[in-house]
Formats: C-alpha cells, structure tokens, sequence
C-alpha cells in the first residue's frame, strides 16, 4: 500500500462533528456560545479565586487548577473547529496536530488525576476536620498539583511521540473533532495492535485507580455524613460532593468511553458527540456546577464586585 511520509506530509483533514451534522450552522452557533461561556465562567471563577484571600484554601486553590485546565483544554480544541468551519478549511499541519494531541491529553490526563485529589481533599476535610491543616498542608497541596501535572505531561509526551512515529495511509481525513490516539491509529499502515494495547492499560491506569480512590474517599465520606448530628452540617457536606461527583461523572464517562471501551464500540459519530462532550461541554458546565450552589464563591463574588465599585466611586 502507498504510505504518506509523516515527516514530510503536509498534514492532516480534521473532519469533525459540524461536517457530519444535518444542522451544521446552529451546531456551530450552539458550540460557539459553549466556548464563549467556558471562557467567561472559567475565566472569572480564576479571577475571583486568585483575587479573594478567603478562598485561598485547599479546596479551591484545587478548583483553581481544575478551572485553568478547562480553560485551556477547551481553547486547544474549539477555536479551531469553529474557525475551520466558518473557513471551509479542514486541514491541520502534522506539527499542529501533535501539539493539539499533546495538549489534550496533557489537559485531560491532569484533569483525572485532580479529580482524585479533590476527592481526598473532601474526605480529609469532612471524616477528619481536625487534622486537615497537617493532611492538607501547602506543601502537600502543591506536590499534589505537580505530581498531577508532571506526570500528565511526561504520559502526553511520550504518548504523542509514538503515535505520530506510524506511518499513515494516503488517506488523511481524521475522522474526530481532533488529533487524538484512536482515530489516528485507525489511518496507520502498520500494525498497532501492541500499541493499542498500551493505551488500553495506560487508559484503565490512569481513569479506573483515580476513579477507584475517589468512589473510596466518597463511600468513607458518606459514613461519616450519616454519622452527623447536625441536619445542616450534612446538607452543607452533602451539596458539596453532589457538585465533585457531578463533574466526576461527567468527566470519567467520557473519558472511559474514548480509552477503555474496546474500538469494537466504538464509531466515528459516537466519538465525535463524545469528544464534544469533554473538550466543550464540561468545561462550559463545571464552574456553573461548582459555583451557583456555592454560599463561599456568590459571597466572595459580592466582596470583589463591591470593593471595586466602591474604589470606582471614590476615585470620582
């Protein structure tokens, strides 16, 4: 079979969701206001967080990371499908492919693997209060943090590095809403089966144990919230891991779909409403999940605006 010099080719034709759509322009539409509410939502609650020294504890400084990893997960992929479309411009060049790839596995690897700290962060506030400044310390928060990134990065690295080695075929049409491992492995002349079976336990890896350890921290959690005497006490821990778990369903069943469900499930439509799902959807819906219910963030949201109309009005 005739091959396409990876290395040299001129890249590749992203045939995502809007050009398989019957509705194309009020997908586009309806695509561009999730990003833009991403955008502002993500945008905000990182401005807010990092302006207001209340929220300067674990649990948000957490949600801070979360907030910035939606923000760029969501940008790496959407402003491109948006502007191809409106172009008629489907291509995207080998380098830039390898990027967006590295980028969203990098974004979406941490992302599980914050999850899972959030989860612990959660159990050590709630089943053990008093020791939660030791547990929860500076320098254990910002380890977790780096862990999640470190690691992330050096899988996407590597991950990135060997899919785009394969040779592909003439045809170059990816069909997805970007560059990722399954949908290229489909176009490649050689045999990936090895491979395919690396992604397979990288997947189950990194999804299932960070998703065991949180469903461990929320059974304990759930214990301990039955155990309360205070109605109010567990209605205030109860709405808080409902909104975790929200974003945790949301976030590990797409991502168990894409990577640990056998390809045999898989089709390219399924995988294109999927990968819509995680990249646009969910970082547009997590700051309203974590934020609207929030007693914490409205309060520091009302702090901020006042101080600054108040300096407003006194430098009138």
């Amino acid at each position: 079979m005739e091959v396409w010099n990876s290395t040299l080719g001129s890249g590749f034709i992203l045939v995502g969701i809007l050009n398989d759509s019957g509705f194309p322009e009020l997908l586009c539409a309806t695509i561009t206001v999730l990003y833009l509410l991403a955008l502002t939502s993500n945008g905000l609650l990182l401005l807010l967080i990092t302006m207001d020294s209340r929220l300067h504890v674990p649990m948000y400084l957490l949600l801070r990371q979360l907030f910035l990893l939606d923000f760029f997960f969501t940008t790496a992929v959407t402003p491109k499908a948006i502007m191809d479309f409106l172009l008629g411009d489907n291509t995207i060049s080998f380098g830039g492919c390898a990027l967006q790839m590295f980028l969203a596995l990098t974004m979406g690897s941490t992302e599980d693997l914050l999850l899972a700290f959030m989860a612990y962060d959660r159990y050590v506030a709630i089943c053990h209060p008093l020791n939660y400044t030791i547990f929860m310390s500076p320098k254990v928060l910002w380890f977790t943090v780096s862990t999640s990134w470190i690691l992330a990065s050096l899988s996407a690295l590597g991950h990135t590095i060997y899919t785009m080695h394969f040779p592909f075929c003439l045809s170059l049409e990816i069909r997805h809403l970007l560059c990722e491992i399954p949908p290229l492995l489909k176009l490649a002349c050689a045999d990936t089966s090895t491979y395919e079976l690396l992604v397979y336990v990288t997947g189950v890896t990194f999804l299932l144990l960070p998703l065991s350890a949180i469903v461990t921290s929320y059974t304990l959690i759930l214990f301990t919230v039955l155990r309360m005497p205070s109605n109010e006490g567990k209605k205030k821990a109860l709405v808080t891991c409902f909104s975790h778990l929200t974003v945790v369903g949301m976030f590990y069943g797409a991502a168990t779909f894409m990577y640990v469900l056998p390809s045999s499930f898989h089709s390219p439509r399924q995988d294109n409403i999927i990968s819509v799902f995680y990249t646009i959807v969910t970082p547009a819906l997590n700051p309203l999940i974590y934020s609207l219910r929030n007693k914490e963030v409205m309060g520091a949201m009302k702090r901020v605006l006042g101080k600054h109309i108040s300096l407003s009005h006194s430098s009138d």
